[in-house]
């Protein structure tokens, strides 16, 4: 994420981060899945609405990019969600916003 935001700076697009980062994983060689969705299970059936999660990583590790002035609960509140519905532990919420790369860890 570092060298991303080292290399774009700020202003961009979530999806030109994003672009960036899938570049990053793949000549680094570490296993992700992009746009992975999750269903949620309630009783016997499957709702109709999905998450989709910007990045998993390792197979475990949610990361989701922002591209926005503050991180806020709502960000925050839909990697608990996604984390809830994939079982996974562990997300991180990137936001390339204009003057740092901001990131927060949430644990389930």
């Amino acid at each position: 994420m570092f060298d991303v935001y080292n290399n774009l700076g700020s202003g961009f697009a979530e999806i030109v981060y994003k672009d960036a980062l899938e570049y990053e994983f793949k000549i680094r060689k570490i296993p992700f899945q992009r746009e992975k969705e999750f269903v949620v299970n309630y009783k016997e059936i499957v709702l109709k609405h999905k998450f989709y999660a910007d990045f998993v990583i390792f197979d475990k590790i949610i990361l989701e990019i922002k591209s926005v002035e503050n991180l806020n609960d709502k960000h925050i509140a839909q990697c608990l969600n996604y984390l809830k519905v994939s079982k996974y532990k562990l997300a991180i919420l990137a936001n390339f916003h204009k003057d740092l790369l901001d990131h927060k860890r949430i644990v389930l």
